[in-house]
């Protein structure tokens, strides 16, 4: 890979901030491409009793855009790519299947040694679509300007409008109102994207072509344990049952074969014993005990114990109790040592303990040595100043935005859908998914322009080199479709 710094920044002073942006060129493979990295100011409109005050400075969001060289770039697709959390940067979609350069990280059980490693990725979206990578405020370089708060941006609208702002920018600075436009957001990440693309067509009639749902969640009542929500129980339950054969409690039946017993038992059987409660006569109540407990490989005891509902992290912490060890909540491949094992739940997830030293270090030294970027501020790869974050939008009830993406699709006919599930990711289930999306609004006419693909690995799908290479070619494939 080779790069050309066409110029220098800092964050130097000013009474007045100003965009920060430095062009880079590269090659990866046969693609030549420019990319430009830095921060870019978001203003807002002030007025005094009726009259403008001007646009005042209120954040500097970091960016990184990669646009392909040798194209005619007003009508070659462009997607905007952004993780979740909230408060997580674009860092892992960037480094770690999306972008033109890759982290090598390793995985579960062959997880890479410090100081890690890049890669040129030759699967590189790129190929298909120019990209843009968004940190949303207080995440990466994200920060409200000097003066200003940062808490209007930590919320469901804030967090919208902004990143809308910064897509608007880009999409009108660089002439590209005419490309097709796509979104690719990953957990929290998705909640956005469903939410943009309603508010990207409603405020400034920006319609897309595409909308990528990487490990989704639309309807936050499909994975929030709470007191008389019993639909996380059943939803997460396949989850369960796919970690627990991951972990060797299935034999050696195919993972397939579990699943399709999970699913069915989880959407008949098991939401009607939980529903019946006390009402269940005794050999009932034993018969889905032993289902339960069979499926996701912990004891009848325990399963009995919690009145038949097994909340994820308590479930992670108890699968492999007995052998010393925890389960990852966002990867159930993962496994870790926690501190003691008469605890509840886990202390870390050992996911999350594997993948953030390779991802850190991959994206503070590429920023500086490939893209020329400099800053002394922290990139803040999960941010926990963003929180507590607001709902404020959704008081008293669950956060809701699979209405906002069937709005969009109603008004916009030709908006297609990807949605993309880890059969191991015990955050956000590929069941929950597939339960939000068969509630989707929208007519029979359009159910075509949804798809899903499935993979055998967790929340971060391509950590599993098979199921990067898998996943690489599905997203192209969706690209190219869309546009066709």
């Amino acid at each position: 890979m080779t790069d050309q710094p066409a110029a220098t920044s800092s964050d130097a002073k000013s009474s007045e901030p100003v965009d920060a942006l430095v062009e880079t060129y590269h090659t990866v493979g046969d693609l030549r491409y420019t990319a430009t990295s830095g921060r870019i100011v978001l203003r807002q409109e002030v007025f005094t009793d009726d009259t403008s005050d001007g646009h005042k400075p209120k954040a500097e969001l970091s960016i990184t855009s990669y646009v392909l060289e040798g194209t005619e770039h007003a009508r070659r697709p462009v997607t905007f790519a952004f993780n979740g959390g909230p408060g997580s940067s674009s860092v892992w979609l960037h480094l770690g299947v999306l972008g033109p350069r890759r982290v090598v990280s390793g995985d579960v059980g062959a997880m890479a040694a410090p100081p890690y490693g890049l890669v040129d990725n030759e699967e590189t979206l790129l190929r298909h679509s120019d990209l843009v990578f968004i940190d949303p405020v207080s995440t990466g370089y994200s920060r409200a300007v000097d003066g200003e708060k940062a808490k209007p941006f930590h919320g469901f609208t804030g967090d919208v409008e902004s990143v809308a702002e910064v897509i608007r920018l880009w999409t009108t600075r660089n002439n590209r109102w005419m490309s097709p436009k796509f979104l690719a957001g990953e957990s929290y990440g998705t909640t956005r994207a469903a939410a943009l693309a309603d508010y990207l067509q409603t405020r400034y009639s920006m319609y897309l072509n595409g909308v990528m749902l990487i490990s989704p969640v639309l309807d936050f009542a499909t994975i929030d344990f709470t007191p008389t929500n019993d639909l996380p129980y059943s939803l997460f339950l396949p989850t369960y049952a796919a970690i627990a054969h991951y972990h060797g409690l299935h034999g050696d039946r195919p993972l397939r074969d579990v699943l399709d017993e999970a699913e069915e038992f989880a959407a008949d059987r098991y939401p009607w014993a939980l529903a019946r409660g006390n009402r269940l006569s005794t050999q009932e109540r034993a018969e889905i005990v032993a289902k339960v407990a069979a499926l996701t490989g912990v004891s009848e005891e325990y399963v009995d114990s919690v009145d038949m509902r097994l909340e994820h992290i308590r479930y992670y912490t108890q699968l492999l109790r007995h052998q010393g060890l925890v389960v990852g909540r966002l990867d159930g491949r993962f496994t870790g040592h926690d501190v003691d094992y008469g605890r509840e739940r886990f202390s870390s997830d050992p996911f999350l303990n594997a993948i953030l030293g390779p991802y850190a270090a991959a994206l503070n030294h590429y920023v500086r040595a490939e893209l020329g970027y400099s800053s002394d501020l922290p990139y803040e790869v999960l941010s926990r100043s963003v929180h507590p974050w607001s709902y404020s939008e959704f008081e008293n009830t669950f956060v809701l935005v699979s209405d906002k993406l069937a709005a969009a699709m109603r008004a916009n006919p030709h908006l297609r859908v990807h949605v993309a599930c880890g059969y191991y990711d015990g955050g956000t289930p590929h069941f929950a998914a597939e339960h939000t999306m068969a509630q989707l609004r929208v007519p029979a006419s359009l159910a075509s322009n949804i798809e899903f693909k499935y993979y055998e690995s967790g929340h971060m799908m391509y950590l599993h080199e098979p199921s990067r290479l898998a996943q690489s070619a599905d997203l192209a494939a969706f690209i190219r479709a869309s546009v066709s």
